[in-house]
């Protein structure tokens, strides 16, 4: 029974980062494709709010391949991973994977990556640290190379890249630190109570996923990492 389970987990979390994928592949294919000066500015907002969400996904995404929740086979994990990280913002899978392990390890400590110096626990000095400590160069030539393939054969507009490629991912990048590091992993007033050094967001699950896909429960995270993104409201 519980191999049956097994693997119908591993083929519905299959199914859904490629979903994620797709969607996000659809959506700024189609965004960049808009005339933005002929839209409201409101429904512009939207299209980049959507953008934001749809890249954060990708994101996720790649996290559980980290974890090993996309399949039982471990190159078809990193594989996807890799392409979800590099679609994000050209980021290396190795480098960040062996970060994300010492976040697991020495959670909320000086030796996690995603944690603050010590002296910038607020939120913009700790978000700061955060980017800086996942930053690389060979990051920001990817994002070069990325940035060309969109003008010269993809053949989208300036402002359009700028508006639903740049923009999202910036503000995605908040997204995950402020829903997935800073409320999870900041120091409780009577200080931190369990092993993770990690609290729960209660939220329902429709504004649980829109937040950033269910990790606000990231006390869960911690405890089963390889459950996936869509489980830990469950857990």
């Amino acid at each position: 029974m519980f191999a049956k389970l097994r693997e119908l987990t591993n083929s519905l979390s299959l199914q859904i980062a490629m979903t994620i994928v797709g969607i996000w592949a659809i959506s700024l294919w189609n965004c960049d494709r808009i005339s933005v000066g002929t839209i409201q500015p409101i429904w512009l907002l939207c299209l980049v709010g959507w953008q934001t969400w749809t890249y954060t996904g990708l994101f996720i995404t790649a996290h559980d391949g980290m974890h090993g929740s996309i399949h039982r086979d471990s190159q078809l994990n990193k594989s996807i991973g890799q392409i979800c990280l590099w679609l994000y913002a050209g980021f290396d899978y190795s480098q960040l994977l062996a970060k994300h392990q010492l976040h697991h390890q020495y959670p909320a400590s000086d030796r996690d990556p995603d944690f603050h110096d010590g002296k910038t626990a607020h939120f913009w000095g700790w978000y700061g640290h955060f980017v800086c400590e996942h930053l690389s160069w060979r990051q920001l030539l990817n994002l070069v190379v990325m940035f060309g393939i969109y003008v010269t054969i993809c053949h989208f507009s300036i402002i359009n890249i700028f508006l639903f490629w740049i923009v999202p991912s910036l503000l995605s990048s908040l997204q995950l630190f402020y829903f997935g590091t800073f409320l999870p992993h900041r120091e409780p007033p009577g200080g931190y109570t369990n092993l993770h050094r990690a609290t729960t967001i209660d939220r329902s699950t429709f504004w649980s996923l829109i937040t950033c896909y269910h990790f606000g429960y990231h006390y869960e995270h911690h405890n089963s990492p390889q459950t996936p993104w869509w489980g830990l409201n469950r857990l």
